[in-house]
């Protein structure tokens, strides 16, 4: 088994970034190590949040820890809420009060133009230094009300492009296959353990 701390005390993103690295993994997050503060998010992009976080978690002594930053960008609103996603309603943090408030800022903007994104940056560190980063990326649209009660965030509101069923509908396998973190993952665990091309 490979160890592996999440810098992440977020309890549904850790669920699914250990079931996006599957079988073979004992993973560890911020949970499992109350003491340890949580990096000031003060990056302007998804990379130096990750990078930040993940460096900050190098006072564990522990070997692999990653880092996810992740969030929504909504082309009728410049890309926001962007890195702001999490909180963009406020502290403390509250997915429906984030998605009351993007709802009420593209109460306006016509069904055809509310096309969006999530992104996530997942950045590596082993012995202390960054390895390197991973980005996924999934294209999608923004309901104009929630439908379904699986994932979390902007889930119940984002339909991925190609399918008809939000991410908070569809089962967790076929989530996983899409969305912007799935994508992110899958190029890491590639890295760490290449295909053998022989």
């Amino acid at each position: 088994m490979q160890e592996i701390l999440l810098a992440t005390g977020n309890a549904k993103k850790g669920q699914e970034l250990a079931e996006l690295l599957g079988e073979g993994w004992t993973v560890w997050t911020l949970r499992d190590f109350p003491k340890v503060p949580p990096a000031i998010e003060d990056g302007d992009t998804f990379e130096a949040n990750a990078v930040k976080k993940a460096l900050a978690l190098t006072i564990t002594g522990s070997g692999l820890i990653l880092a996810d930053d992740s969030g929504l960008e909504v082309d009728a609103l410049g890309g926001a809420p962007g890195i702001f996603s999490a909180r963009y309603a406020g502290e403390p943090a509250d997915d429906a009060r984030n998605n009351a408030l993007l709802l009420e800022n593209l109460a306006t903007v016509s069904d055809a133009e509310r096309g969006a994104q999530f992104r996530c940056v997942l950045a590596l560190v082993a012995g202390g230094k960054l390895f390197r980063t991973f980005e996924g990326i999934c294209r999608g649209q923004i309901l104009r009300t929630p439908r379904g009660t699986n994932g979390f965030g902007y889930d119940p509101l984002f339909v991925p492009d190609g399918y008809a069923a939000t991410f908070a509908e569809l089962p967790a396998a076929t989530k996983h296959m899409l969305s912007h973190r799935g994508r992110a993952t899958r190029q890491l665990l590639e890295f760490l353990h290449p295909p053998d091309r022989g």
